[in-house]
């Protein structure tokens, strides 16, 4: 009877394993003559008490792994999995922290409980009663004091500059994290470009002095959570937990000091964040909650990554949904963020990070591929927890109007605000790109920097833009314009005084000109690991063209942060003329001239054209040299950024 009792209430899996138990059972019993009755009965209540223990419902994960007091966002979703959870019954005696709603999902290892926390909610461990048969268990839930305001977080502006790292290329602080047991990948290469090398956050953290000498004033790392993928998990793009740091990057406390270092050194942090797609790892994907939790294809498809879609009054119905719901990699299932269940889950995560670590910004990796009501919706609500927090979307788009689209206040084509005040400029990347390739024409060479800077009126805050040269994904800037050290300093110059927020990928200071392959984009720094030939971060390990590059990009972006006409200062342009491009940059108390020049010669450059400006001035110093020049006819040398604060 009691092995009847245990088949009517386990599954199927469990059922096989009581079957099997009892046949050993039986066994003994025919086969032992002398065993009295008192032992098979002991023998019959351990086969019990094991099977029993089979079909118990254990939860072993629930996501956010806590909550605070005091937030706005007080309405929360608890994703709770264990085997079979869903059969348990949920209640709370609390009173600030009330259950309203329980959800059920396709999967019964998953059931999703709806938490109201009061506004007068006490700090401390909340216990959440479920009840598994005639079991009655509990689930402890923190629930933390807030400790900072949201006005804390600080945000980015133009006066900022952002240094982009990719952890694992950058410096390794801690070998003994370089490869952990149990995890998939355990390659560690460093000839390799798709294997780990073993760069970490104590690496970063050791470092954070040479960041900020250099000039920069916050620093985004490449994605830092766990991606315990099969291969080239090194980059960081496929999740596979989204609230734990990956192992060999360091741990989460490590994080927290990262964080709170980059402060007290000046140093603002942004961390880079995917909605678009988790790893194919991840315990969601593994164990899918229901089929819509991704986007599911009867075969293999990925994006069409045709963005305009999103906004063409032609569009067909076919071409719109590749483009929404099309995966970006064969291992990065495409999340269907229109699941209620997925879009609360990735929104508490947004907000775990920037409560629990102080964080400064978000660079939405892949935003223009996501749900976009979903990142509507994302942004406006960490923006209302958070006013002076900064979000700023990845916009790999061809197109001023393309890029435009995404950002906050651009209402055409759309019935929602994205309320993404700034995304990667791609497109003055490729107009700076232009400048140093092309020769000079009507619409071609420097023409095109006027040309993208003229559509600006599209953009609610033009100076929210991310302007950059190079990053991880594109080739380093310096190779593509044959290591001419000239032209790049060119190129510093104007992203380091135009509009915008400029970004800086580590190593241009010190001339990493790679490209092709994105192993090659990410290089290691020489003298990041013991034992490298060369320790690059020192001015005695870098050549002197390294020093010429390096010194020239911490003066000016030095220079640049107290500078009151570029960091809010206006912008006021001239039509390039033979090849030279001038445009000002200005506020009450100062006037920055900054001449382009890409002629293969110099040029002397009449002023009189730029008296509406220049009328009030009679001299100027040259930012880079401190030389004093008069205003009347200035020379400006060839293939050159003269940058003149007039006096």
């Amino acid at each position: 009877m009691i092995v009847k009792y245990m088949l009517s209430k386990g599954n199927a899996k469990i059922n096989k394993t009581i079957c099997y138990l009892y046949k050993i059972k039986n066994l003994i019993t025919n086969n032992t003559n002398k065993m009295n009755i008192k032992y098979q009965y002991l023998i019959l209540i351990a086969i019990f008490l094991f099977s029993n223990s089979l079909f118990s419902q254990k939860i072993d994960r629930v996501d956010p792994p806590n909550w605070w007091t005091g937030m706005k966002y007080n309405k929360i979703e608890l994703i709770v999995h264990g085997e079979n959870i869903s059969k348990a019954k949920f209640s709370t005696k609390e009173t600030d922290f009330v259950i309203t709603n329980v959800s059920y999902a396709e999967n019964p290892n998953y059931i999703f409980l709806d938490i109201e926390i009061s506004s007068n909610a006490l700090a401390g461990i909340k216990t959440i009663d479920y009840k598994v048969g005639r079991k009655n268990k509990h689930l402890k839930y923190e629930l933390k004091s807030r400790e900072n305001s949201s006005s804390q977080h600080q945000g980015l502006n133009p006066s900022d500059i952002i240094y982009l790292i990719t952890p694992d290329r950058f410096s390794n602080g801690d070998p003994k994290n370089d490869k952990i047991k149990g995890m998939h990948e355990q390659t560690l290469d460093r000839k390799s470009d798709e294997d780990r090398h073993g760069g970490d956050l104590r690496g970063v953290i050791n470092h954070l002095d040479y960041i900020k000498n250099l000039g920069m004033t916050s620093t985004w790392l490449n994605p830092i959570e766990e991606n315990n993928q099969d291969r080239a998990s090194y980059h960081g793009y496929a999740f596979t937990d989204h609230y734990k740091v990956d192992a060999r990057l360091g741990t989460n406390n490590e994080y927290a000091e990262y964080v709170s270092k980059s402060h007290s050194k000046g140093l603002k942090v942004v961390k880079d964040v995917v909605y678009n797609h988790f790893g194919i790892n991840h315990y969601l994907i593994k164990d899918l909650p229901s089929k819509t939790w991704i986007h599911n294809w009867e075969e293999y498809t990925a994006s069409n990554y045709r963005a305009t879609t999103l906004f063409d009054p032609y569009a067909s119905d076919f071409d719109r949904k590749i483009m929404n719901d099309g995966w970006f990699d064969t291992t990065m299932p495409d999340m269907n963020q229109q699941n209620e269940h997925v879009a609360k889950y990735l929104i508490q995560n947004a907000i775990w990070w920037i409560e629990n670590y102080g964080i400064d910004a978000y660079r939405v990796d892949t935003y223009a591929y996501s749900d976009q009501r979903f990142m509507s919706d994302l942004t406006k609500t960490i923006l209302d927890e958070y006013n002076s927090f900064t979000i700023f979307g990845e916009t790999w788009v061809t197109g001023v109007t393309t890029q435009a689209w995404y950002t906050s206040g651009l209402k055409k084509g759309k019935d929602f605000d994205s309320h993404m005040e700034g995304v990667t400029d791609f497109n003055m990347q490729s107009a700076i790109s232009a400048a140093i390739h092309e020769d000079f024409g009507w619409n071609t060479g420097v023409a095109k920097i006027y040309y993208t800077l003229s559509w600006d009126y599209l953009y609610e805050n033009p100076n929210a833009m991310v302007t950059f040269l190079d990053n991880h994904d594109v080739d380093r800037f310096l190779g593509t314009i044959d290591n001419d050290l000239q032209d790049y300093k060119m190129a510093l110059g104007i992203l380091l005084t135009t509009r915008g927020i400029p970004q800086l990928y580590y190593g241009a200071e010190i001339n990493m000109d790679r490209g092709g392959h994105h192993g090659y984009l990410r290089e290691d720094f020489p003298g990041g690991w013991n034992g490298d030939k060369v320790n690059k971060f020192t001015s005695e390990g870098r050549t002197d063209d390294e020093n010429s590059t390096w010194d020239y990009i911490s003066k000016l972006s030095n220079w640049r942060k107290n500078s009151s006409a570029i960091t809010n200062g206006k912008l006021k342009q001239f039509v390039p003329e033979n090849g030279v491009y001038v445009y000002f940059r200005y506020s009450d108390n100062q006037t920055i001239m900054v001449i382009v020049n890409t002629n293969k010669e110099a040029k002397t450059i009449d002023t009189k054209r730029y008296h509406e400006v220049l009328k009030n001035f009679t001299k100027a110093e040259n930012i880079i040299d401190n030389s004093i020049i008069d205003l009347i006819d200035i020379k400006s040398e060839k293939r050159s950024t003269t940058i003149l604060e007039l006096k």
